[in-house]
């Protein structure tokens, strides 16, 4: 299993970008996959997940209205088109995948599979 972030780059404040995971080796059934994202000496936090069992969606209140994920399923790729980005946006940004959780979380313990990360950097 293997997943590949990519779509990161360097924007000014109040741009946008798309992020897409490309996920291999397993279906994206009854999954939940999620995109975290890391800001330098800072831990890993959830901004937005989804399940692919039911479509219900999770995003954090940082990001809401602003971001939004998609599933592709007949590409395996899951999406994320962030708009109106901050400064506060910039870090490294994950997509992580489980068949542990039956709802969308934020809990990255709850996650097993991750990609290896896109920087995104937010000048003002």
């Amino acid at each position: 299993v293997s997943l590949v972030e990519s779509g990161g780059g360097e924007v000014q404040s109040g741009e946008s970008l798309r992020l897409s995971c490309v996920i291999s080796g397993v279906t994206l059934e009854n999954s939940v996959i999620a995109w975290f994202r890391r800001a330098p000496g800072q831990e890993a936090g959830g901004i937005s997940c989804i399940s692919t069992a039911d479509g219900s969606t999770y995003y954090a209140d940082s990001v809401k209205g602003r971001l939004a994920i998609s599933v592709n399923d007949a590409k395996n790729t899951i999406s994320l088109q962030m708009n109106k980005l901050e400064p506060e946006d910039s870090a490294v940004y994950y997509c992580a995948t489980t068949r542990a959780a039956s709802t969308p979380t934020p809990n990255p313990g709850m996650y097993h599979v991750w990609g290896q990360g896109t920087q995104v950097t937010v000048s003002a």
